[in-house]
């Protein structure tokens, strides 16, 4: 049998033993995350009870239900602000939560705050009319054209209702991504002129110099994370930095793979495994943002991203001309080493799920042959990074899996045709009989994940020892 020679020492490769300060980091960030949330949450029932929201509700009549639509105002309210709190990628959310977890705490916050402001609305409308022994639509068009501020938070109740209609699922896989994402951004614009009247004719938020201070000051923070965040801060950092495209590669069938040179951007303190959200800053189409994640080991002189045409921000990458700049936010996401337990590791990635994890096995530390990456692809052809994988078998004894071809009929859903005999927790027994020792990482399509991690969870691998992230909104 061959031996594996020893892997070369690589600058910037992390033992698993220095995962351990990272965790307790992220343990830190995500308890204070938590708290910031319960604290305002508490605060905002506070200030309808001391409203008499409670003595209002246990007396019953109109009055119960106009204190129930005050309730749902107010923590609609609330929860469309963390809505914009959680696209400004502020920092103790992004490091207390993760990317995944923002990813469902984006849906989860959008859906409610969308359904309780519905609630407030119609509540409101019933209960005073019954008050004021109107009709309804009598008083819903009292409501829009008397009251303060009504009539322009009805325009954003609107564009908050497009945004919300076009986020389901099934009218997200009708639209391009270009045009989703044009559209999400008039989240900004509706919540912008929803709030306001609030303060003009809302008597919870105007009761007490607290509850006026705290609907203030968490709008302005809001605001200013927005333009902090999404704005200030890329424009520095790019500047800083200097990036501009270096290379542009085809990359397998369908695929691309892009390199960008800058300046000290080990200051950026990206780790492989993460991803930024790019805007290559020339031509049609330049002010979108896209999330790629890195290909490759961050360098101090480079960064490179791989993706899949599939749209007409990826087919852009294409075209890039070399000098071109490159404005980035980042880096996100916690797929990283940090999440580490032991010394091995099992990577499965599907699609462009596999290049984070070339980069992961690049930066880590590991023993040849302690490390297996499994691949999958409708054909081998479109597979992505083929030749930096060829590298880590040659140079560090990576075990690379290719599963390719059209997927299985029958069995588990994760693997391909010439793979339906097999059942998915055997396919990991076999890749691994010492599958404890293992944490695995997963990175693909979100169905594709929750198959593959179902059948790690069949197997016997606790859930501290499965990494998962999504990319997806």
């Amino acid at each position: 049998m061959a031996t594996i020679a020893s892997p070369p020492v690589l600058a910037g490769v992390r033992h698993p033993s220095s995962a351990a300060p990272a965790r307790r980091r992220a343990a830190a960030w995500n308890a204070a995350a938590v708290v910031v949330i319960w604290l305002t949450s508490l605060f905002v029932a506070e200030l309808w009870v001391s409203g008499g929201g409670v003595d209002a509700v246990l007396a019953g009549g109109p009055e119960a239900v106009n204190a129930a639509g005050r309730l749902c105002g107010l923590v609609a309210a609330n929860l469309l602000l963390y809505q914009v709190l959680l696209m400004a990628r502020v920092p103790l959310f992004e490091r207390g939560f993760g990317r995944d977890g923002i990813t469902r705490m984006h849906r989860l916050v959008g859906f409610w705050s969308f359904w309780l402001m519905l609630a407030h609305i119609a509540l409101l409308v019933v209960g005073y009319a019954a008050v004021a022994q109107v009709g309804l639509p009598a008083q819903l068009w009292q409501f829009v054209w008397d009251y303060p501020g009504v009539l322009l938070a009805t325009a954003g109740t609107a564009l908050i209702v497009l945004v919300t209609v076009t986020s389901l699922r099934r009218a997200r896989r009708r639209l391009r991504y270009e045009s989703w994402h044009l559209l999400h951004l008039y989240a900004y614009v509706g919540v912008g002129i929803a709030i306001p009247h609030q303060l003009w004719s809302g008597a919870d938020f105007t009761a007490s110099p607290w509850a006026t201070a705290y609907w203030w000051t968490l709008w302005a923070l809001a605001a200013g994370a927005v333009v902090a965040f999404r704005l200030a801060q890329p424009a520095l950092i790019s500047r800083r930095h200097n990036l501009r495209v270096a290379h542009v590669a085809a990359d397998g069938v369908g695929g691309v793979t892009v390199t960008m040179s800058g300046r000290g951007l080990s200051r950026l303190g990206a780790r492989g495994g993460q991803f930024f959200v790019w805007r290559f800053l020339g031509g049609r189409g330049w002010s979108r943002g896209h999330p790629f994640s890195l290909a490759a080991a961050p360098r101090d002189d480079a960064l490179t991203i791989s993706a899949r045409v599939v749209g007409d921000g990826t087919a852009r990458l294409a075209g890039l001309a070399r000098g071109t700049r490159v404005l980035i936010e980042g880096p996100y996401g916690r797929l990283t080493g940090d999440a580490r337990r032991g010394g091995k590791l099992l990577l499965l990635g599907a699609g462009a799920g596999v290049a984070p994890l070339v980069s992961l096995l690049e930066s880590e530390d590991y023993a040849p042959g302690d490390a297996v990456l499994v691949t999958r692809d409708s054909a081998a052809e479109a597979a992505l990074r083929r030749p930096a994988i060829e590298g880590l078998v040659r140079d560090r004894g990576v075990r690379h899996i290719a599963l390719d071809g059209p997927r299985a009929a029958s069995g588990a859903p994760w693997l391909p045709d010439s793979h339906r005999a097999w059942e998915g927790a055997d396919v990991f027994r076999f890749l691994a009989a010492d599958l404890d020792e293992y944490d695995v990482f997963v990175c693909g399509p979100p169905a594709w994940m929750d198959a593959v991690t179902g059948d790690l969870r069949a197997a016997g691998v606790t859930r501290d020892r499965i990494h998962t992230e999504s990319f997806s909104i």
